[in-house]
């Protein structure tokens, strides 16, 4: 039986990839400080622990995974990462993770690892248009990322490739676009676009209004996880090291956006737009080197992902009223 290590099980990807591997056969041991917020995990194994100190990781990687996918970061959505309260744990911690896990699988001579890098990485001078973000793999250089959380992903995409020059390690670096989907965090701060306009219009009634950070003119695109799951796994086990994008090229505003939801949820709303951290005004995944290598591409629209996730939220939502719906 393969086995695999799944680093950052109790995240929102992580614990979505330990139940896809283990519908393929795998034994599947998921480490985090954390066990799954919204639903019991389906690892053989889940480890409770930090993955900062060096002896857990020696510890937890005690044999030779067929597949271990490092999923495991200080991370967040825009009120996380972008207001600067946070760039030294953010730093700090997910370089001590990287580090780590990459000395625990070399001395194990595990030789398969997958690293989830992310968009943050792309120089914020190339996304200031929103209409026309560049993308592109080979436009990270010049470095100059628009965040601390992007700049450790930078570094720690060289880590897992020096690591693979000097010590033969088969590393598979993505940098991911905005996942988002059901059992993801949808409150509390470090939750993502999706989840927070979800939660937002299913907390009002008919006709509310919802607060958006800056003008809503800013762009993303955003990929629904099973097909995150399906593009990661596709790297991993393929020859190409990557980098690559992992995201959609479905592009929209997230005032847009925020209608779009509106209307899955058969509400019509308004928006008030405040100050807030927005991060780039343009970002979109180029999916030209994954189609190449990997031959693949989303096949679902975004509307469709923002339907099961937006009923997954309304029901959270309705669960922390105790059941009551707002009223219309």
């Amino acid at each position: 039986m393969p086995e695999a290590l799944v680093c950052g099980a109790g995240g929102f990807i992580g614990s979505h990839l330990v139940r896809r591997l283990k519908r393929e056969g795998f034994w599947v041991r998921g480490v985090d400080l954390k066990f799954p917020e919204f639903a019991p995990t389906e690892a053989d194994d889940f480890v409770q622990g930090d993955l900062r100190d060096q002896d857990f990781c020696r510890l937890v990687v005690d044999r030779r995974f067929t597949e271990v996918y490092q999923l495991a970061a200080d991370m967040g959505g825009a009120g996380f990462v972008f207001t600067g309260e946070h760039d030294a744990d953010i730093l700090h911690n997910s370089a001590t993770i990287n580090l780590n896990m990459l000395d625990a699988c070399r001395r194990r001579r595990v030789k398969r690892i997958f690293y989830s890098s992310s968009a943050c990485i792309y120089p914020a001078y190339n996304q200031e248009n929103p209409e026309n973000p560049l993308c592109t793999e080979e436009s990270a250089y010049p470095a100059a990322p628009d965040s601390e959380y992007g700049w450790e992903k930078l570094f720690s995409e060289h880590l897992y490739l020096a690591f693979a020059r000097n010590y033969g390690m088969e590393v598979r670096v993505a940098r991911y676009h905005n996942i988002f989907g059901p059992e993801g965090t949808w409150k509390g701060g470090r939750e993502k676009a999706p989840a927070a306009l979800c939660r937002k219009i299913a907390q009002i009634p008919e006709g509310g209004e919802i607060e958006v950070w800056g003008d809503g003119q800013q762009t993303r695109s955003f990929l629904y996880i099973d097909e995150c799951l399906e593009a990661s796994i596709r790297l991993m086990r393929s020859e190409f090291p990557g980098p690559v994008n992992i995201g959609s090229e479905e592009m929209i505003r997230i005032n847009d956006l925020a209608q779009m939801i509106a209307q899955v949820a058969g509400k019509k709303i308004s928006i008030r737009h405040i100050p807030g951290p927005l991060g780039v005004r343009g970002r979109n995944s180029d999916n030209r080197l994954i189609r190449e290598k990997l031959g693949w591409a989303p096949s679902q629209p975004l509307e469709k992902g923002i339907a099961l996730t937006y009923a997954w939220i309304s029901e959270q939502v309705a669960r922390d009223r105790g059941g009551k719906q707002p009223a219309a």
